[in-house]
């Protein structure tokens, strides 16, 4: 990062040590990231910024929901979901490491808990309002995500470094994805089938591509474990 001060490359350092990023849009997240933790009220916790974040995929069905029912213009307060969501989930273990608060393994739990509890409740959304056949890909796209996740406790497990991101693609990546589809349903009525298509397809490639990676990791520390290294 360029133009930025000490100080802020020593909080970044601080809150950013336990987990590498690699995701597209990582400079401008980080950045952000340091400017939030500095201005949080000294009464809000980590546990109610996870708690924030998931209100915000709450917030995420109800528009699935109220979209079916009511008006699909409703899709349009999933994108205020996702930011909520956003806001609480990357600020949560970061203001705990700002603050010297941190519980890794306490952290760890709780922030996969409802990373998945969140993906269940988007495809359920998705499911809700595309109804029939397209209802698979809604299912397809739990899937897809939870696959990403294994994937990501399995390179922890072979590397011992944890990373949420899959290359340039990592959570911010899959929100923005995500938004955009919504708001293009809105103006344009049915695209979000086939933008489900494309985003499962994008998943499931990026989930091979990752896993390939991972399975050649795997093989190289067994090498290495024979050989004795």
């Amino acid at each position: 990062m360029k133009n930025i001060s000490e100080e802020t490359l020593r909080i970044l350092e601080k809150i950013s040590k336990d987990r590498p990023r690699t995701n597209l849009l990582k400079n401008y997240e980080q950045k952000a990231l340091v400017f939030l933790v500095q201005r949080i009220p000294k009464w809000v916790t980590s546990d109610m910024l996870t708690l924030f974040g998931f209100i915000g995929s709450i917030i995420v069905l109800l528009s699935f929901i109220l979209a079916t029912y009511i008006h699909k213009d409703f899709l349009l307060l999933s994108v205020l979901g996702f930011a909520i969501n956003w806001f609480g989930d990357s600020l949560d273990g970061r203001l705990a490491f700002y603050r010297n608060l941190s519980r890794k393994w306490y952290g760890f739990s709780l922030d996969l808990t409802m990373d998945w509890l969140s993906t269940i409740l988007i495809g359920a959304g998705y499911m809700i309002y595309v109804g029939g056949y397209w209802e698979l890909l809604g299912f397809g796209f739990v899937v897809m995500y939870g696959w990403a996740m294994i994937t990501a406790l399995l390179r922890f497990k072979v590397t011992d470094r944890y990373t949420i991101d899959a290359g340039l693609f990592g959570p911010t990546e899959v929100r923005i994805m995500i938004s955009a589809i919504l708001i293009a349903e809105v103006l344009l009525h049915n695209s979000i089938l086939y933008c489900g298509i494309f985003a499962c397809a994008a998943l499931l490639l990026v989930n091979l591509i990752e896993t390939m990676k991972l399975l050649g990791v795997a093989d190289k520390r067994d090498m290495e474990e024979k050989n004795g290294k």
